[in-house]
């Protein structure tokens, strides 16, 4: 069976077409700027990509010419679209309501409708996409997998924040995690390397966006997002956690909306408000290596945050077997995971620098030091692979 998976954003919507025979990508590709001057690039492994111009009013015209792409005579990959046994969509948030990944009719879409308040962000585009493929493709099945299901098996005293209970009960506002497909995928992959059914992983997902979770036997026990993806380390532009009183503070003394306030929490936070310099990693690296001391303290409170949050989801799972980076610094940056592995040892995670700092980006490797008694994994992340194995197992 064939499986389209799309990740529509704002004005993108990203595809790609695996054949669930092999496990391999015939296709993937992004449609970009619509609603604007659109692009469109189309990728096909081992010949050349296509990139072009492309008329991109909505998603619906953009799906539309995804599908023209891969039944093209000499850019496609398919013969007929109904070659297409089905399309996966990825859904940041599923509520409490979707807590696993599920074929998605009109009651699904009225449902995350009704909660695009508490997910302003991610919600709107992806029912957009979500809408504009059943209309072009309604004779198959289209499966929401939702990066808020990994954590469905929280304990209440995990995600019930202590505020008055009846606001949780009134607005459902409680912890909902984040990156769960991508948590889900590499700890998937820690426990097979480990050959350990009950392990006790943590898996940190370090990029522009960055969540830590910890999962004892495949199922979440916490992560370090919460309400919204605003929670937990400092990101990019994001604050991450902080004095809830801080907030209201800086409102009444720079006379900040609700609007204001969360723009600066959210977009000029993190990376780029302590450093001044990116809210890219490496550039704030490459400024601090040059000498920028704003650019050191913004890497030092990165660090310090997730040593912190390691140290404490070791605590509440009473040890580690494995501990794990995903993501574009995750997967990617050495010099990231040598910083935040260093003074661990006493916790058990020591790492070989000999392999950590000389590992190709994006390569799954183990990167424990000799005797250390947690080991220590590199995995790349795939949550297109994962939304197709769900949606696979659905729809058979």
């Amino acid at each position: 069976m064939k499986i389209l998976v799309v990740n529509a954003g704002s004005s993108s919507l990203k595809y790609q077409l695996f054949d669930m025979d092999s496990g391999e990508v015939l296709a993937k590709g992004l449609c970009e700027r619509i609603g604007i001057d659109g692009v469109v690039t189309h990728k096909r492994p081992g010949k050349e990509n296509y990139k072009a111009q492309a008329d991109l009013p909505d998603h619906k015209a953009s799906i539309e010419l995804v599908l023209k792409l891969l039944t093209d005579s000499e850019l496609g990959v398919i013969s007929n679209v109904d070659e297409i046994g089905a399309v996966g969509h990825r859904v940041a948030h599923g509520g409490e309501k979707l807590r696993k990944s599920t074929i998605i009719g009109d009651d699904e879409i009225e449902y995350l409708e009704s909660i695009v308040e508490i997910n302003p962000l991610h919600g709107p585009p992806a029912i957009s996409g979500i809408k504009a493929c059943k209309s072009v493709m309604p004779n198959v099945k289209h499966v929401g997998v939702f990066d808020t299901s990994y954590y469905s098996t929280m304990e209440e005293k995990a995600y019930i924040y202590p505020i008055p209970y009846e606001l949780y009960e009134k607005y459902k506002i409680r912890r909902y995690g984040f990156h769960g497909t991508s948590h889900r995928f590499v700890c998937a992959k820690a426990m097979e390397m480990l050959g350990k059914k009950d392990a006790r992983i943590i898996t940190c997902h370090l990029g522009n966006g960055s969540s830590i979770t910890a999962s004892i036997g495949g199922k979440a026990v916490d992560t370090s997002m919460g309400f919204t993806p605003q929670e937990g380390v400092p990101m990019g532009t994001r604050s991450g956690t902080v004095d809830p009183t801080i907030v209201t503070y800086i409102m009444k003394k720079e006379g900040l909306s609700p609007d204001e306030m969360e723009k600066l929490l959210n977009s000029k936070s993190g990376l780029i408000g302590v450093s001044g310099v990116s809210s890219d990693c490496r550039d704030v690296l490459e400024a601090q290596n040059a000498g920028d001391k704003r650019s050191k303290l913004a890497m030092d409170i990165l660090i310090h945050y997730i040593k912190k949050i390691i140290g404490s989801y070791i605590a509440e799972m009473n040890g580690l077997d494995a501990l794990v980076f995903t993501a574009g610094i995750g997967e990617n940056d050495g010099a990231v995971r040598d910083m935040i592995c260093k003074d661990l040892s006493y916790l058990g995670i020591e790492i070989d620098n000999d392999i950590n700092l000389k590992l190709p980006r994006g390569t799954q490797a183990e990167i424990t030091k000799a005797g250390a008694r947690v080991r220590t994994f590199s995995i790349p992340t795939n949550e297109e692979y994962m939304i197709a194995l769900d949606t696979y197992e659905l729809v058979k």
